[in-house]
């Protein structure tokens, strides 16, 4: 059974320990939402966005591979 959580009053969720504890999350972390569709998408904000994009689009720079 996946965790799941519910919305207070003041329209506030507790996230699951069990999720917490994977993605690493602390009190005061911040969180990116966007909706897709009908579903709401959540993420751990980075803490350093420099640290994040480390290495991303690598794959366009590589040349061909010599065999």
């Amino acid at each position: 059974m996946e965790p799941t959580a519910k919305l207070s009053s003041k329209y506030q969720i507790v996230i699951p320990k069990k999720i917490r504890r994977k993605l690493n999350l602390n009190s005061g972390d911040e969180l990116i939402m966007k909706v897709e569709d009908d579903k709401i998408i959540m993420r751990p904000k980075p803490k350093s966005y420099t640290e994040y994009m480390l290495g991303l689009g690598k794959e366009v720079w590589e040349t061909g591979k010599r065999k």
